[in-house]
């Protein structure tokens, strides 16, 4: 199993994004997904997840009214949609899969990661 982000790039403050995390060698299904992302210097910050079935994401306080996280399992893909971006939104962010387990903001939890992808939010 592979997860690979895609969407990341520079973008003007108040401005959106939309990242992807789509599986390879293996459905997406069966997985939790978090999203997570971490700053220069800082540890990383799990930002949002989604159970395995759907249901209603869980969000940091940090994004909390302003990131949306939905999947698409025909396509195989989870999306996380990032509107009015601020400077301190600027990371690599991360997607990471567990195994049929709920779906949480801890890292420690996750088995799979991607590669990351930069967003950078810049005037």
């Amino acid at each position: 199993l592979q997860l690979v982000e895609s969407g990341g790039g520079l973008v003007q403050p108040g401005g959106s994004l939309r990242l992807s995390c789509a599986a390879t060698g293996h459905t997406l299904t069966s997985l939790a997904i978090g999203w997570f992302r971490q700053a220069p210097g800082k540890g990383r910050e799990g930002i949002s997840c989604i159970n395995w079935n759907g249901g209603t994401a869980t969000y940091a306080d940090s994004v909390k009214g302003r990131f949306t996280l939905f999947r698409d399992n025909d396509k195989n893909t989870v999306y996380l949609q990032m509107d009015s971006l601020e400077p301190e939104d600027t990371a690599v962010y991360y997607c990471a899969g567990r195994p049929w387990g709920p779906a949480t903001l801890m890292s420690s939890e996750y088995n799979y990661w991607g590669q990351g992808t930069q967003v950078t939010v810049s005037s």
